[in-house]
């Protein structure tokens, strides 16, 4: 089964999660993807990436995947967040983040644990796929 991951990137942190999705275009053209709306428009136009876009993130986006995650449809998060600037829907953002610690299900948010998290879906996905 292909990897669902949701991408999550405040305002400052979009040309982080660009570049960051360009280190691992190749595993994350073999996953579902899903976003929220500003940033899946930017891995869509500027990578090329197949994004389901959900909306922007202080519009609802978070919590629609805070959704999906709880329905069992997103296997991990990454969430490259701002922690200098207050966002506007900070309890939608906690409410995604305890979503992920309620069900198990990993959250990275800042680069550090998202290259971890996506290194190891990458070697799970190679191994279960060489079986």
């Amino acid at each position: 089964m292909k990897p669902r991951i949701a991408l999550i990137a405040h305002d400052e942190k979009k040309d982080d999660m660009v570049s960051f999705a360009a280190e691992y275009l190749d595993f994350l053209r073999g996953c579902s993807l899903s976003a929220t709306g500003t940033t899946g428009a930017r891995l869509a136009n500027e990578l090329g990436l197949a994004v389901e876009r959900k909306l922007s993130g202080p519009y609802g986006g978070d919590l629609q995947i805070g959704a999906a995650l709880v329905e069992g449809l997103i296997d991990a998060v990454i969430f490259l967040r701002d922690p200098m600037t207050p966002q506007p829907h900070e309890p939608d953002i906690n409410a995604l983040v305890r979503a992920c610690d309620v069900h198990n299900v990993a959250c990275a948010t800042n680069l550090s644990t998202a290259h971890l998290v996506l290194s190891q879906l990458q070697l799970v996905s190679r191994s279960s796929k060489g079986k």
